[in-house]
């Protein structure tokens, strides 16, 4: 069975959308470098886990690479300096999240030096212990590009831990506008291919999987290339279908094997990684450089001129705009700014938002793009049912969920939804059902803390009584110890008195 024969055995042809990919010109484009700004803004939560914790003060000097914040907890990933300069400020800053509320940053100041600090790489990986090659990795920052900014540290340590058997190389880029990706796997693919083979030998997976959607056939050229001679390598092109990026359908589709329901890929002998994620393992470790840049795609109507950049983490979207020529009729059109893709990407409030490791695009789309409507009633049409990637059934789990039954939408599979969008791209009525699930797991979330925080109170309440009854019976046993006491020495005494007056007597008799 062929290989496109045995992606269409195992899930069929209907799951999934096919909008517009809206990459061209912008993947055709050489990539630009942008020039180091003024100021970086620094989050010290650009990744999944626990929010990085600074290590410097403000007015303090600092080299480009260094450590500015350090990891927290077991998942976690430290920041570093994306330019040499001064320590401006440790305070809040926009967040890039559709709340426009704040979080902690760190703001440097740059010096125009660009400065590094001594760097120590590794001419020879594979001569590493893995545990050691996973050190350097926690330890240069280096987090999943994909979107999703997973501490990479932890899936290698993980992984090798699971006796992962295949490593499962993500470059589909599916989301529509953004081609980040391809345009590094045109660019770098000897590197992400070095980074791949340095992953296998820190995993101890025996092959790696590259899936590539085949509307990208230069970047498949240019990995075949680069895989050539290397066994382990294997470039795999898939169809191009949203959500073919996601993990457990890539996995699927890859090796035809399913992630189980609440289940992680390492329980199958699996482990993802993005494309752009192995050559930022690779300069880590090869080149001892952490990450502190990355490439974004800058697009849509409003973009005047739409392509790829490398940016610093930590410069704000206003000023990858300006670089990229700025916004057509000087944004006079814009009806929505994006961070990430359209479908899983975030909408921001304004563009003083700071790119941030996880960051793929910058979109800037007019009122055609958006095409906003109000929602319609359900007409149980069930396309939703048949774009789900996940096999569920959206129109039953919203219903669910406008009733507040979230347990019955949990019966549904409401944990399995990974949230892509496919279902509201695709509904007639624009019922917004993406939504639903997210505040619904939000909703359960906050049930689960609250259960979570009343289980501790009755807890402490429970050891409260315990030891408030235990000290009472401690007491009591005291007490009771002190009583026999004074009534043995009372009996003694009683006994040594009685005695001596015996004794007494029978002198006196004498």
């Amino acid at each position: 069975m062929g290989f496109m024969n045995l992606f269409k055995h195992f899930l069929g042809d209907d799951w999934g959308v096919h909008p517009d990919d809206h990459k061209r010109p912008a993947a055709d484009q050489a990539v630009r470098v942008m020039p180091v700004p003024a100021k970086l803004y620094l989050p010290l939560q650009q990744h999944l886990g626990g929010p990085a914790r600074p290590v410097v003060l403000v007015g303090q000097k600092v080299k480009k690479g260094e450590l500015i914040a350090e990891a927290q907890g077991m998942v976690s990933a430290p920041i570093h300096a994306p330019t040499s300069g001064t320590i401006a400020a440790v305070t809040e800053i926009t967040a890039p999240h559709p709340s426009g509320l704040t979080l902690p940053a760190i703001i440097l100041e740059a010096d125009g030096a660009d400065e590094w600090i001594d760097l120590h790489g590794c001419a020879d990986p594979f001569a590493l212990d893995p545990a050691e090659v996973g050190k350097r990795v926690a330890a240069a920052g280096v987090v999943g590009l994909g979107g999703a900014a997973f501490p990479s540290a932890v899936k290698l340590i993980g992984a090798s831990k699971a006796k992962v058997t295949t490593l499962v190389m993500n470059g589909g880029e599916c989301e529509p506008y953004l081609s980040c990706d391809d345009r590094l796997m045109r660019d770098a693919a000897a590197g992400i291919v070095d980074g791949i083979r340095i992953m296998l030998h820190a995993t101890g997976a025996k092959v790696a999987l590259v899936g590539i959607e085949d509307n990208k056939p230069e970047a498949i050229a240019a990995m075949q290339a680069a895989a050539a001679g290397f066994d382990t390598v294997q470039i795999r092109p898939v169809p191009a279908r949203y959500p073919m990026g996601s993990e457990k359908q890539l996995i699927q589709v890859l090796t035809g094997i399913e992630v189980p329901a609440d289940g992680r890929p390492a329980d199958i002998g699996v482990i993802v990684h993005n494309v752009g994620t192995a050559l930022a393992l690779r300069t880590a470790v090869r080149e001892g450089k952490p990450l502190i840049s990355r490439l974004v795609t800058v697009n849509g109507n409003c973009a005047s001129q739409p392509g790829n950049i490398e940016v610093r983490v930590g410069t704000l979207a206003e000023e990858v705009i300006a670089f990229a020529g700025g916004l057509k009729g000087d944004g006079l059109g814009l009806a929505r700014r994006v961070m990430g893709g359209p479908m899983m990407g975030m909408q921001i409030p304004h563009w003083r938002v700071p790119v941030v490791k996880g960051t793929s695009g910058i979109l800037a789309f007019d009122a055609a793009e958006v095409a906003e409507q109000e929602p319609n009633p359900c007409i149980r049409c069930s396309s939703c049912v048949k774009a789900c990637p996940m096999g569920l059934l959206p129109l039953e789990m919203s219903s669910r969920i406008r009733n507040e039954a979230y347990g019955e939408a949990i019966d549904l599979g409401l944990k399995d939804c990974i949230a892509c969008g496919c279902c509201a791209y695709v509904c007639p009525s624009k019922i917004p059902l993406v939504q639903y699930f997210v505040h619904a797991k939000g909703e359960l979330a906050a049930q689960d803390r609250a259960k979570l925080r009343g289980d501790a109170t009755k807890k402490l309440a429970l050891q409260r009584q315990e030891r408030l009854e235990r000290e009472a019976r401690e007491k009591a046993e005291a007490n009771a110890k002190r009583k026999a006491e004074r009534e043995a020495a009372a009996a003694a005494k009683a006994a040594a008195e009685a005695a001596a007056s015996a004794a007494s007597a029978g002198q006196g008799v004498v």
